[in-house]
């Protein structure tokens, strides 16, 4: 494909990962969700008054235990909604988004949730977050609970891989807005950005500073794997050379950073620079080389992704590549919004404009 080489001024499409089970036995036709029991259906199985089946689930110590047990058993038998939203959830009137993150500890995705809680949270609704930790188990469990919890909508800050689960969230029939990645075939909504193109800028940046042989690390897969092929791209067309190359599993601490430009070192290979797809990797990246007595960027050249509030504060401060988080969660909200009120965006698929933040690290 030409556009996978030298991106024009439109942004290059991500080709994100469609996973399909091996060997899919044949699905079952797709049943309406159930209507949820009301409590006074509770109750009358039971055999108790519904004031009964209230306090029994809000204050069990002043029900008596044969009838606790009683109501407890016909709660779990039904799937009755006992939380704070139950009338709404009965209704169809969630008032609840559920924001799922890939990274809990990541500044950028937090930004975002915030940006996004801005604009819903004033029209009474409410973000409830959970956490996938890149993990497709993780991410297919929380999907399964959505019909359960029946949200108004969802976010997630990334983009679904899994076929299964694509089509568990269609299946909803409620908005869905996906982040973070730019795909021909979106679930529903989209605000994104093109990893590829973010991978490219790097080693085009790299480049243009005089930099010749390049090191590369990010996380394992998905949109690490994007931007490693940008780079790969962009590096050669400027006539890099990639030294050497590291994934990393599911970086969550500076630690990982460090421990990863020390496996990179150890591979033999000398590079001037590193591109780390992930500030995690970077931050720990410049706190090892410090270690190692080496200068940065005199001696290696430190480029980041994700624009973190210590990448100013580091010394001697490190270059990143990224977009605005905060402003990209709150395009996220305003479409949601635009959809919970009934009306469809004009644009339902937005593309976040990359920059670079320089800094001495470069």
């Amino acid at each position: 494909m030409s556009d996978r080489h030298a991106p024009s001024s439109a942004p290059t499409h991500d080709d994100v990962l469609r996973l399909r089970p091996d060997a899919p036995p044949p699905a079952p036709r797709a049943l309406p969700p159930a209507k949820p029991p009301r409590i006074e259906e509770v109750a009358r199985l039971a055999g108790v008054s519904p004031i009964t089946v209230s306090r029994a689930l809000r204050q069990p110590e002043k029900v008596a235990k044969d009838k606790r047990e009683r109501i407890l058993q016909v709660v779990a038998q039904t799937g009755y909604a006992s939380n704070p939203h139950a009338r709404a959830l009965r209704s169809g009137q969630s008032s609840v988004v559920a924001a799922f993150v890939s990274n809990i500890f990541s500044q950028q995705f937090a930004l975002a949730v915030q940006g996004c809680a801005e604009v819903l949270e004033p029209q009474g609704y409410q973000l409830m977050v959970g956490q996938t930790s890149y993990s497709y188990a993780k991410e297919t469990s929380m999907i399964a609970s959505l019909r359960a919890l029946r949200p108004a909508a969802v976010l997630f800050t990334g983009v679904i891989e899994l076929e299964e689960n694509r089509q568990s969230l269609r299946e909803l029939g409620i908005p869905i807005m996906e982040t973070w990645a730019y795909p021909r075939d979106p679930i529903d909504m989209l605000v994104g950005l093109s990893n590829y193109d973010a991978g490219f800028m790097a080693a085009s940046h790299l480049a243009e500073r005089g930099y010749r042989r390049v090191a590369f690390m990010a996380r394992h897969g998905g949109r690490g794997e994007l931007r490693r092929q940008g780079f790969a791209a962009a590096a050669a067309q400027r006539g890099l050379e990639v030294v050497a190359e590291l994934a990393v599993d599911n970086p969550q601490t500076i630690a990982d950073g460090r421990a990863a430009l020390a496996r990179l070192l150890s591979q033999g290979g000398k590079f001037d620079a590193v591109f780390c797809a992930n500030d995690l990797l970077a931050v720990g990246a410049m706190f090892e080389a410090r270690d190692r007595k080496l200068a940065v960027p005199r001696d290696l050249a430190v480029l980041g992704f994700g624009e973190t509030d210590i990448a100013g504060e580091i010394q001697p401060g490190l270059t990143t590549i990224g977009v605005d988080s905060l402003d990209l969660g709150r395009r996220a909200g305003e479409m949601l919004l635009q959809r919970l009120g009934g009306g469809m965006p004009a644009h339902p698929h937005q593309v976040m404009p990359l920059r670079i933040h320089a800094r001495a690290s470069v």
